[in-house]
């Protein structure tokens, strides 16, 4: 019999859901077995701050005949299930994916010096830059903060230059499939390969405005704004509305006879009821109901997840159906089956910052048979229009609250009097207004204020509530 061999070592297989990355990206690139990576010390599971274990570097050496330049392909590890056995993600019955859901990629454009010295000493190995692997990092830990995935065609406004510099461009991010990787089945579930994408502050507000994805496409069509391979190039000097004019006038022709895919926008709200008669119903307004909804979080019993969540660093995403509320429900938390109550009429005093929306949501979103909702700290208010399904709110009680969630029902027969009304008023999609503003529809009981509300539950932490759409959606890299 022989000796058996104390001093081996049992070999260390990754887990199911990282070994099933791990070979993907093997066949992609299958001459770079071992790619740089930036590694995260401490991980989640163990306390650290850091969602992403793992970030990969892979040179890609470009492709002339697909038109696709050198450039350099981020991965991260982390969003998904690697490990399978619920230390960072649990599993839920009937889910199919794995974890999140997804993973992020990006792909950085090689500047010139870079290529200059691709080109004199391709033997020497080059190191590429981290700052994106702290950009994915950024992202991954607000998913991982609000519970909010990422869908393609999402936008996410940035606000700073993605490289921490003063020269480029580039301030904001849209979100697409990642054209080599696409979607995988692994043991834990599906992953889709989500891409950061780039691009202009106007591009992104196309995006938010119109639609994502037809903004990507727009991009795809040339190189110099990313190819068919989307690659960023933090030099580039134009937007692809600046090289491209035409394309923004086929923009403006899909947004009048499609409308536009943002379904919400954070903002500051209040409300309350308008009643005609003397009789009172239910007690209702923002302030009431928010101290109600905030008594409820605070007295919900938090799992392990949620306790290591913080407040958002930034908006979260609103893909919500385009003619439908069914399981579109905006809300952080909602009070279980709750009964709707039927309002009289209603008086809304919006904040001045996100006023610019009112149009937007009447002429491209309502008048298209859609929905757009107004987010708050602890509410939200949708306005419905007639068409939309799973709404509770009618034609004959046009106004109501369920649980957490005012809905307000705008009749078809008013959406050209609202649209004629704001732009009137000045409210369009490109300024702010300076002073208060009143609206009001005395036989629909509807009323509208343009004002800064008044603030309400000073114990309560504030959110970021800034105007950021939600159609990811908002980033912020604080």
């Amino acid at each position: 019999m022989a000796e058996a061999n104390l001093d081996k070592k049992p070999e260390v297989k990754p887990p199911p859901g990282l070994k099933a990355i791990i070979d993907h990206l093997g066949q992609v690139y299958p001459n770079q077995p071992n790619p740089l990576q930036v590694t995260t010390l401490l991980k989640y599971w163990l306390g650290g701050q850091d969602p992403l274990d793992y970030i990969s570097m892979y040179n890609y050496p470009g492709d002339v005949d697909r038109n696709v330049p050198p450039h350099w392909h981020y991965i991260s590890f982390g969003l998904s299930d690697l490990h399978g056995d619920e230390r960072v993600h649990l599993r839920e019955e009937g889910v199919t994916r794995s974890g999140m859901g997804f993973e992020l990629t990006f792909r950085l454009a090689k500047t010139e010096v870079e290529l200059k010295q691709q080109i004199e000493n391709p033997e020497k190995p080059q190191r590429p830059p981290t700052w994106p692997a702290n950009l994915l990092q950024a992202i991954g830990r607000y998913c991982f903060q609000t519970g909010n995935g990422l869908c393609f065609g999402d936008n996410i406004p940035w606000r700073k230059t993605l490289d921490g510099s003063t020269t480029s461009k580039l301030q904001s991010l849209l979100v697409a499939q990642d054209p080599q990787l696409g979607c995988i089945d692994t043991p834990t579930g599906t992953v889709d390969f989500c891409q950061i994408v780039g691009v202009f502050d106007d591009e992104l507000e196309q995006a938010s405005r119109w639609n994502g994805r037809g903004v990507l496409n727009f991009l795809r069509q040339d190189m110099q704004t990313g190819g068919d391979w989307l690659v960023t190039n933090m030099d580039r000097q134009m937007s692809v509305f600046e090289l491209f004019p035409e394309t923004l006038l086929n923009l403006q022709d899909d947004l009048e006879k499609q409308g536009s895919d943002l379904a919400g926008v954070n903002a500051d709200f209040t409300f309350r009821e308008l009643k005609p008669t003397k009789e009172v119903k239910e007690e209702v307004d923002f302030q009431s109901l928010s101290e109600k909804c905030a008594n409820d979080e605070n007295n919900r019993q938090l799992t392990d997840t949620q306790m290591k969540r913080e407040e958002p660093s930034f908006p979260q995403s609103m893909s919500m159906s385009s003619n439908s509320l069914h399981k579109s429900c905006p809300l952080d938390f909602q009070a279980q089956a709750p009964n709707c109550i039927s309002l009289d009429g209603i008086e809304i005093t919006l904040a001045p910052g996100v006023a610019k929306y009112l149009l937007l949501a009447i002429k491209d979103r309502i008048r298209h048979g859609r929905h757009f909702t107004f987010k708050a700290q602890h509410l939200a208010l949708t306005l419905v229009a007639e068409s939309v399904t799973g709404s509770a709110v009618t034609v004959n009680e046009p106004y109501g609250v369920l649980g957490y969630w005012i809905q307000v029902l705008i009749p078809d027969e008013l959406v050209p009097r609202l649209m004629e009304d704001f732009r009137s008023a000045g409210l369009d999609e490109k300024c702010e207004p300076k002073e208060r503003l009143e609206l009001e529809w005395p036989e629909k009981n509807l009323k509208l204020i343009i004002d800064q509300p008044e603030p309400v539950l000073p114990n309560v932490l504030p959110m970021s509530l800034d105007a950021a759409p939600l159609k990811i959606s908002s980033v912020s890299s604080d």
